[in-house]
């Protein structure tokens, strides 16, 4: 099939239109939650859905918190490339974001990992030491969820096979949690 905008924005808008409202609305009411007992959300993402928990971590902090109801705790353990870096040589990539959890995370915290296939071994080990420490845990993952779809404890599912528009996904979702953060009271 030859590319077509039309066609890509088709494709999106089919893979969004069968997520539940209601899994996103749940997102935002743990997030807001935690914004309220003022604890810590940590994101993790690899390529693309590295850039997109920076991203996350962002909207998070300040576009979440206007309107005067203030920004969430949010950290991308994608975004300190020494820390990275540091992990990967000494402990192997896998370990990058679990090592970062494992000193940064407490009781009450959640981790939201972002990936295309559900199946990056640092995501894995991630969700295992989110879930060690008693963290909440989402995934949103596309193609066909991985085995990050079995260890979170939430999952947001977008069941098709491309990279680019599973990347598109994690940013709408996003999107309309931090809308939803930023209501008025």
């Amino acid at each position: 099939m030859i590319f077509s905008t039309a066609n890509y924005v088709e494709q999106l808008a089919s893979a969004f239109s069968r997520v539940e409202v209601a899994v996103c609305n749940r997102l935002a009411l743990y997030l807001n939650a935690a914004r309220e007992r003022k604890a810590n959300i940590f994101l993790c993402g690899n390529g693309g859905s590295a850039a997109n928990a920076n991203h996350w971590a962002n909207d998070l902090i300040y576009g979440a918190g206007k309107n005067g109801r203030g920004g969430v705790r949010a950290h991308s353990l994608a975004a300190n490339t020494s820390v990275i870096m540091c992990l990967a040589n000494d402990t192997g990539y896998e370990n990058v974001f679990s090592g970062q959890l494992r000193v940064l995370a407490s009781l009450g915290d959640i981790l939201i990992v972002l990936s295309g296939s559900g199946n990056s071994p640092n995501i894995l080990h991630a969700l295992e030491e989110a879930k060690s420490l008693g963290l909440e845990t989402w995934a949103i993952v596309g193609y066909d969820g991985g085995k990050a779809l079995q260890l979170a404890q939430n999952v947001i599912h977008f069941p098709l096979n491309d990279m680019q528009i599973a990347e598109d996904l994690q940013m709408v979702v996003c999107h309309e949690v931090t809308k939803i953060l930023s209501t008025p009271i």
